[in-house]
């Protein structure tokens, strides 16, 4: 169930993010909340509240499931609502409700162009799971990614060079609602309006990102899941790389899929990254 959303100012969510890193970095020896504040600079009671109001759980319970995480376990528990997800489509479990997706499917031509004749107003933020830069044409939000390693030059390239034909705008102002939504959307809390998502890939991209829109709030998959939902069972290698393509990270959850083994892997942005995103998502679900 989600909650509702309650406005937390923007700049108030980089402590939070820090102490996020802190928390997944020293999970093993559980830091106390006094040793925590200490790490981000805040008294305990202060950095309490704000964590609680930033992440949507207390310190103490994002790092239980944090350093208590069972992928298999996950999985086990998770099988029956992803089924049911599934089964249902557009109306599932998995909150689609909150997003409009403008999807195009890509011909040859397309993926040469990559983003001709597009504006992309972009703007670096700091979000509850720690640094983003987020980009967005005149159809919804085209990138998403963390950017806390390698500076931000170092990102925006990244963001340039997939959509390296496209005219880029940096504009704070028209990317901060937008990413006030999507840290509403990370946190599972209720949107006031859908948030409107723009990708573009191969049809076969395009079927696997629908799918990874599929996977409930807290639930985890395999690739051999997300491969049988598409048609295509023997298909895992394929499907691996489509997850990987994705562009829009959180709101496209690839972080949700893991190896049939539990083992967490193989995320763009970093295993440590994955794992404190797919804590917080179920430490929020059991909230």
């Amino acid at each position: 169930m989600s909650v509702e959303l309650n406005p937390v100012r923007l700049e108030a969510l980089e402590p939070v993010a820090r102490a996020i890193d802190f928390l997944t970095a020293n999970a093993e020896i559980h830091p106390g909340l006094e040793e925590t504040a200490a790490h981000v600079g805040l008294s305990p009671a202060h950095f309490q509240r704000m964590f609680k109001a930033g992440a949507g759980v207390s310190p103490k319970r994002f790092l239980q499931y944090l350093a208590a995480q069972e992928a298999k376990r996950a999985i086990a528990e998770g099988e029956d609502v992803l089924s049911a997800s599934f089964s249902a489509g557009l109306s599932g479990s998995s909150r689609l409700h909150d997003l409009f997706l403008a999807s195009e499917a890509m011909t040859p031509g397309d993926y040469r162009r990559r983003g001709q004749g597009l504006v992309i107003r972009y703007a670096f933020l700091n979000g509850p799971l720690g640094r983003v830069l987020i980009g967005a044409t005149d159809k919804g939000v085209c990138w998403l990614s963390f950017a806390e390693e390698g500076g931000d030059e170092f990102h925006l390239s990244e963001m340039t060079q997939d959509w390296d034909a496209a005219a880029f705008v940096q504009d704070q102002d028209y990317v901060t609602p937008l990413a006030a939504q999507a840290f509403a959307f990370a946190l599972n809390r209720k949107l006031d309006e859908p948030l409107r998502l723009h990708v573009r890939g191969t049809n076969f991209q395009l079927k696997v990102w629908e799918a990874l829109l599929k996977i409930p709030y807290g639930a985890r998959c395999t690739y051999g899941d997300i491969a049988s939902e598409i048609g295509k069972p023997k298909a895992n290698r394929a499907v691996g790389a489509a997850v990987g393509a994705n562009l829009i990270s959180v709101l496209i959850p690839c972080h949700r899929v893991i190896l049939s083994s539990g083992v967490i892997h193989n995320y763009r942005w970093g295993v440590a990254r994955k794992k404190a995103v797919l804590a917080m998502e179920e430490a929020v679900s059991a909230a």
